[in-house]
């Protein structure tokens, strides 16, 4: 098979969805890859890197989609990346689709078979290949919160960690995932005084007892959720149904009782936001002032931290990428469940219930299954 590796163009974006190491791996299977020039260097991995393990370096988007069977990036493709693919070619990326449905219809337009990283699914529920990413942002979420609580940022001034005599700051963090555990390790490690709200009871149980009943449990509930919000320096978004539009917790009523200069970390706003008055921003320009309130939304937060979250990324999505390449795609979507759960569309069909309840469209379920 043919693997072409795109460089990011999001602003700031310098993750890259394919290793050295990797294409290594490939191409002693037998595979040929293609990289376009530059896509590693953010990350640390020059293009000579990728030339001693074997790829062609090209020096276009669209000269990397020509040579490949299967195009593989870190965020959702451009409107031109897109227009570049043909029918049949595959693509393997973070994909976010729910609230995008000018790019879904692309894809379907072009036939082409969307794989995304955030949708493949182990039958237990957990979601592999989002996991790295995730715990990479859960903790960004509480140091870039921090940051933006500073003064000369915006923010009321306040110290996470308090200091003898002063109260600590306060931390609610809504979800108690992947993204909301990682949230409240970094929180706890700051001496910030943290709830967590749930409404899984065993994973408010599990939080408790591993800091010993140090932390605020709540059930989430409207109630609850006022009361920690208003009372929040920091609320962290941590809610993500995979494939799905994020359900609107944190109402643009509670966020206006909030105090002057409090910030709000929304890492679910890549699938439209757990906080009613969130909305995307970027690396270049990350928050903005809304009743008061700093709001940080940048969709692609471990972008941040380039070295690190592309090797943790790379450990989790190279194995499905191997057996792509090794079986063919719908064998290898056959063969495994989980990455079967991972297709959005497929050759002009919506196959994620998730995207197609968000979009009102039809759900055509597997339609590879012989």
């Amino acid at each position: 098979m043919r693997v072409g590796a795109l460089r990011e163009t999001k602003d700031r974006e310098l993750r890259v969805a394919l290793l050295p190491s990797g294409v290594r791996t490939l191409v002693a299977a037998g595979h040929s890859v293609c990289v376009e020039t530059g896509a590693g260097l953010g990350s640390g991995f020059p293009d000579e890197e990728y030339e001693a393990a074997g790829a062609q370096i090209l020096d276009s988007p669209e000269a990397v989609i020509e040579c490949a069977d299967l195009v593989t990036k870190v965020k959702e493709p451009t409107a031109s990346e897109v227009a570049a693919m043909r029918p049949g070619q595959m693509l393997f990326d973070f994909l976010h689709l729910a609230p995008l449905e000018e790019l879904t219809q692309q894809i379907l337009d072009q036939k082409i078979t969307a794989i995304g990283f955030e949708t493949v699914e182990l039958a237990d529920g957990a979601l592999p290949l989002l996991v790295p990413m995730s715990e990479v942002a859960g903790r960004l979420a509480v140091q870039v919160g921090a940051h933006y609580l500073q003064a000369d940022q915006g923010g009321a001034g306040v110290l996470l960690s308090g200091v003898p005599g002063v109260p600590r700051g306060r931390v609610t963090i809504v979800g108690a995932g992947i993204v909301g555990t990682a949230a409240v390790r970094v929180a706890v490690g700051l001496g910030a005084e943290v709830t967590v709200l749930d409404i899984d009871q065993r994973r408010l149980s599990h939080l408790y007892d591993i800091y010993h009943g140090g932390i605020s449990t709540l059930y989430s509930n409207i109630v609850n959720l006022e009361q920690a919000v208003h009372e929040a320096d920091l609320v962290v978004g941590a809610v993500l149904r995979a494939g799905a539009r994020s359900p609107v917790l944190v109402t643009h009523d509670m966020v206006r009782h909030m105090s002057a200069g409090s910030v709000i970390v929304d890492v679910a706003v890549d699938q439209g936001g757990c906080v009613e008055t969130i909305r995307p921003t970027s690396h270049s320009n990350p928050v903005y002032e809304l009743d008061g309130v700093l709001h940080y939304g940048v969709p692609n937060m471990p972008g941040a931290v380039p070295r690190t979250s592309t090797l943790a990324l790379n450990n989790a999505i190279f194995p499905y990428l191997m057996e792509i390449c090794q079986r063919g795609l719908e064998p290898a979507l056959r063969a495994l469940p989980s990455l079967a759960l991972g297709v959005n569309c497929y050759q002009g069909m919506v196959t994620h219930r998730g995207v197609a309840q968000a979009q009102a469209r039809e759900f055509v379920p597997q339609p590879w299954v012989e």
